[in-house]
């Protein structure tokens, strides 16, 4: 008989971009990775998400440090920062544009919302291809000329060029995962890599799960939808696919998710005013019942 296969330990991640304080939300993702890890005898890395070197400010990225710490979530090993590791993205587009999957565009953010087709699950324009014509010798013209030039994944071609359909396993806040159909065409041509950045969010993100061993994308239901385009990629590199964990959403008294745009209070915030770890942690649901110090709302 032959001896068993150890079963590798999961390995979880948590991911903040340092353009901003930490709000409750951030925490309850932060949380929910920690305590999954615990529970599973996995490990919980920590990602900065800074490619935006503009709106990335390192003083944001030490706050960030700061509250995890003070909450009480710690991390295994050093944290890895997506603005250090350019050449893992140029790599993987680089394979895409191998198989012609990939176009550079050269219209710009205006141009492109005008042309729109409609609106992608996130409420952005959709690329309407206006590039997409644009033959081998008229791309190479514009590149050599120094023309700005984001690049863009032909979804098209990309879906008929993945050897089976996309799916994967979902298991929001439970134990059992329920195959999910996924329909990454709903994006449309989405940017691989922006004018100005070395790589987008679904790229990055793709490449670091799989460069970091994750197993389990634990993080909010406002990213359930670009899961379908992180595991058209993912098949398309031969990329591992994670377990995926979308977990309910912190909101206001209104109803409306808490984001750094909107000004949502911050954990730094709440410290100032009196709030302590365990308060958040049990306003949450970390440490029993909740605190009506902090009130919460999830869903």
């Amino acid at each position: 008989m032959r001896p068993a296969v150890p079963t590798p330990s999961p390995v979880f991640r948590f991911a903040p971009t340092p353009n901003g304080a930490l709000h409750l939300g951030h925490a309850y993702s932060a949380l929910c990775n920690r305590r999954l890890a615990d529970e599973t005898g996995g490990r919980l890395l920590l990602r900065i998400e800074d490619l935006d070197r503009t709106r990335c400010k390192p003083a944001y990225e030490a706050a960030i440090l700061d509250d995890l710490a003070w909450l009480g979530v710690h991390f295994d090993g050093a944290p890895r920062r997506q603005s250090e590791h350019g050449d893992d993205y140029a790599s993987a587009l680089g394979r895409l544009e191998a198989m012609d999957l990939v176009y550079p565009c050269f219209c710009s953010r205006a141009e492109a919302a005008r042309a729109a087709i409609g609106r992608d699950p996130d409420g952005a324009p959709l690329y309407a291809g206006a590039c997409r014509g644009l033959t081998i010798a008229q791309r190479r013209v514009r590149l050599q000329r120094g023309d700005k030039a984001a690049w863009r994944l032909d979804m098209r071609r990309a879906v008929g060029f993945a050897a089976r359909p996309i799916a994967w396993l979902e298991y929001g806040e439970g134990a059992t995962g329920e195959p999910r159909a996924a329909a990454p065409e709903a994006w449309g041509d989405v940017v691989l890599r922006g004018r100005d950045l070395v790589a987008s969010y679904h790229l990055a993100v793709t490449v670091d799960d799989a460069v970091q061993g994750v197993t389990d994308v634990v993080r909010g239901r406002d990213l359930l939808a670009a899961t379908a385009v992180h595991r058209l990629l993912q098949e398309l590199l031969g990329l591992p696919a994670p377990r995926y964990r979308h977990h309910r959403l912190v909101r206001d008294p209104g109803g409306d998710k808490l984001s750094k745009s909107r000004g949502s209070p911050s954990l730094a915030g709440l410290r100032a005013q009196g709030a302590t770890a365990e308060t958040i942690r049990r306003a949450l649901g970390f440490a029993g019942e909740g605190d009506p110090e902090v009130s919460v709302a999830l869903s």
